[in-house]
């Protein structure tokens, strides 16, 4: 299977997801960024990066948490790993 569409196949999952929940969303174009999709609503903004079957490398988590101090205190960085054969993904907060 071609890693980078099921990669966007599992963004569009996510994205569904918090669209459903009242989420306004944005996705990163071409994933270039530390995040794939950012979520805003009334009550914050969630930054998120998605996996499939694994979660991401040291490097990558120490990238995404340097950026922490400069996110709006109503941030939070989430990786959503979605596993082969399982609707729902396991949500990690940084």
């Amino acid at each position: 299977m071609n890693a980078k569409r099921k990669g966007s196949r599992q963004e569009r999952k996510a994205r569904k997801v918090l669209e459903a929940a009242g989420y306004l969303v944005t996705k990163a174009g071409g994933s270039l960024g530390l995040f794939d999709l950012v979520a805003e609503n009334r009550r914050g903004v969630r930054h998120i990066q998605v996996k499939s079957n694994r979660l991401p490398c040291p490097a990558e988590r120490k990238n995404m948490l340097s950026v922490k101090n400069r996110l709006p205190e109503n941030s939070t960085i989430e990786i959503w790993v979605f596993y082969d054969g399982q609707c729902e993904p396991r949500i990690e907060y940084l």
